[in-house]
């Protein structure tokens, strides 16, 4: 994650999940059925599940969230109304998700 962070961002350090759209850079609509890709680092979604007190599956769909609504324009860096509806559309997702208990 460390190095993907490094090649991708230009930061050198890790994190807990990196989404890539398709739709950017030099082919903006290469196959409109897919979004992208979301790499998750496991080792961390478990140690930060641990911290949570919530299961690694609840943070895992957490970071898979996370990821999708990246891949769908939404951005936490920048103003911080952008963080803020990026957190509560994430809130929204996550509460439906995890309505009937499950997960």
């Amino acid at each position: 994650m460390r190095e993907l962070n490094r090649a991708y961002r230009n930061i050198d350090r890790t994190t807990d999940v990196l989404a890539f759209a398709l739709n950017e850079g030099d082919f903006p609509d290469p196959n409109p059925e897919m979004f992208g890709d979301i790499v998750v680092s496991v080792e961390t979604a478990v140690r930060q599940a641990a911290a949570a007190g919530h299961s690694t599956e609840q943070e895992l769909a957490c970071l898979l969230v996370h990821g999708a609504l990246h891949l769908l324009g939404y951005d936490h860096e920048g103003p911080r109304d952008n963080a803020e509806r990026m957190a509560r559309r994430e809130s929204e997702i996550l509460a439906l998700m995890f309505a009937d208990g499950t997960v």
